[in-house]
């Protein structure tokens, strides 16, 4: 089997060998340890997720009120938006209460400054429809929708950014 120059079979040294399984042993170990044992990076991708969430949106004015409910209620909803791109999400439904407070406060370094609002502000509670391409990062274009967080919440024909996602609901997508 080895020659006389220490050749395998006359072909290849049996160091060179000894250094080439070496280094198929150390990818294949590098291999598996960044793939996983289910043949996916770590933190990749869970799949798809359908996702309705709630977006509360205070202080508005009833004639913004009045103008977004035609796009909201038409057929589907009103399409969200981000970056120019459209996105798999609608907003499907709002519904508005009074806003509970005339005046607002703000905390400066000389004291609480309160200012007075108008008196038929609304505070509006957006709900929204999408699919989400990966449920475990939960990112909607360029947001990620988790409860608790603030949330710019863009259509095709509004726009608000003061948006608190205050419930979401998760299910697989079909």
């Amino acid at each position: 089997m080895l020659d006389e120059k220490g050749r395998l079979f006359g072909k290849i040294n049996i160091v060179d060998l000894l250094v080439l399984i070496l280094v198929v042993a150390i990818l294949a170990v590098l291999g598996l340890k960044l793939l996983g044992r289910n043949g996916t990076l770590p933190g990749a991708s869970s799949g798809a997720a359908k996702i309705t969430y709630t977006v509360q949106v205070n202080n508005v004015y009833p004639e913004v009120y009045e103008g977004i409910l035609p796009y909201v209620e038409q057929e589907g909803g009103d399409q969200l938006m981000a970056s120019g791109n459209l996105l798999s999400g609608y907003v499907v439904a709002v519904e508005a209460v009074p806003h509970d407070s005339n005046t607002v406060s703000v905390n400066s370094s000389t004291g609480a400054l309160t200012f007075p609002l108008a008196d038929d502000l609304l505070d509006l509670t957006f709900t929204v429809e999408a699919t989400v391409p990966d449920a475990a990062t939960n990112e909607l274009g360029t947001q990620e929708v988790r409860i608790g967080k603030s949330h710019n919440l863009k259509t095709t024909h509004f726009e608000f950014a003061s948006g608190i996602i205050t419930g979401c609901e998760w299910e697989a997508a079909a």
